[in-house]
């Protein structure tokens, strides 16, 4: 049946499993305090309850964050806050790996591919501090891969780099590969800063070898001077809501992959494989255009012509990833992007999630779209990009 008539209409068509691209763990209250070593126990991050509710505190005098809007799922819309949220309360499947595969019975998800939620912003969210920084990034490393063992490969590690050097970062990459974890989440180049250099050559040496792809999540990676420029506002004003909008619409993930896109490593790279989380996909034709109109224009007085081997375009389509929730734009357009490098995600826990209706979303996101593309966008790429081949092709019984 040709693809005209094979057109998706509702999940009851989907013999195939579901890959999530894009879920969260929710770190157990004794995460770090219960592995941290004597000197580093009372620096490690440990949450404070409160009559406002729990709160993460940190290292040095970091802002505490509270928990709320990234323990949503089953939840109301009236009931969403960003306060007021303790673990006594919260679904257990939200930081227990056996409750978390109920919930994905309930939703009708077979695998998910594991995100923090204390570490959103990066490694550096631990500490600045060295030492307490790679303690933090192992353990929740290490937590990670305990979590996911047992689960018949449903449950997807990705392992943090640390941000504090070079030597830290190819450390824990290599222990991520050796413990299978699938991915790699950068908040910054190897040696620490925002900009490639040859120093970071041994890094994604390692990755591109172990096909190993690495993440750059939805508010990391970030410049320090793009966060001093955004205004302050507190939940309550209607700037943040326009703020979290323009986040989810690519607002910060734009700068980034442009940064990332003429950073030249993909030229030394060739088969580096990076994926965007979380940040949708209705962004990336425009910003393909108007970098490849600019490309044209301005490459011979700035060079680009002899530090590039392809169109800005080319390198995007060749070598990034990028996961989505709710983005009918996106589909749209879909023939302006590589449709073999899309991949839907829930966002669970989080409020971004549709949990336990996830069904309800993916007949709204992908009706009308041919059968072909619907696989690849909710299993196929998943399952090539993290080389999960013990994910069965077709759903048994």
């Amino acid at each position: 049946m040709d693809d005209a008539q094979n057109i998706f209409k509702d999940v009851r068509s989907i013999d195939f499993p579901i890959i999530d691209a894009d879920a969260h763990v929710q770190e157990p209250p004794d995460l770090w305090t219960s592995r941290a070593p004597a000197k580093l126990k009372d620096r490690v991050p440990r949450v404070n309850h409160t009559e406002q509710g729990d709160f993460w505190q940190f290292d040095e005098g970091k802002p505490p964050e509270p928990v709320g809007l990234t323990v949503a799922s089953g939840t109301s819309y009236l009931d969403f806050h960003p306060f007021g949220r303790k673990y006594d309360e919260i679904r257990p499947a939200f930081w227990q790996p056996g409750p978390r595969l109920e919930d994905m019975d309930i939703d009708g998800i077979y695998a998910q591919v594991l995100y923090p939620s204390v570490t959103l912003k990066g490694a550096s969210t631990y500490s600045d501090d060295p030492e307490l920084q790679r303690f933090c990034v192992r353990a929740y490393n290490e937590w990670l891969s305990e979590f996911c063992a047992g689960s018949d490969g449903r449950l997807i590690p990705q392992a943090i780099i640390p941000t504090t050097g070079l030597e830290d970062a190819v450390a824990e990459l290599e222990w991520a590969i050796k413990n299978d974890h699938r991915g790699a989440v950068i908040s910054r180049m190897p040696g620490g800063d925002f900009d490639f250099t040859d120093e970071d050559d041994r890094f994604f040496q390692i990755a591109s070898e172990a096909g190993i792809p690495l993440i750059v999540h939805i508010g990391s990676f970030i410049r320090p001077s793009v966060m001093q420029d955004r205004p302050s506002f507190s939940f309550t004003d209607l700037s943040f809501l326009g703020g979290v909008g323009a986040t989810k619409a690519g607002s910060y993930t734009i700068p980034v992959t442009t940064d990332l896109m003429f950073s030249g490593m993909f030229d030394r790279f060739p088969d580096i494989k990076l994926a965007l989380v979380e940040s949708n996909i209705g962004w990336i034709p425009t910003l393909l255009e108007q970098c490849d109109d600019m490309f044209l224009r301005y490459r011979f007085f700035t060079n680009a012509h002899d530090k590039m081997k392809g169109m800005p375009s080319d390198i995007f389509h060749k070598h990034f990833y990028a996961t989505f929730m709710v983005d009918t734009v996106g589909i749209q357009l879909r023939d302006r992007m590589n449709i073999d490098h899309l991949m839907w995600s829930t966002d669970y826990p989080h409020t971004g999630s549709d949990w336990p209706n996830s069904r309800v979303t993916i007949e709204r996101i992908f009706n009308g779209v041919p059968m072909t593309e619907v696989k690849k966008m909710l299993h196929d790429n998943v399952k090539s990009l993290y080389r999960l081949a013990e994910i069965p092709e077709k759903i048994s019984g």
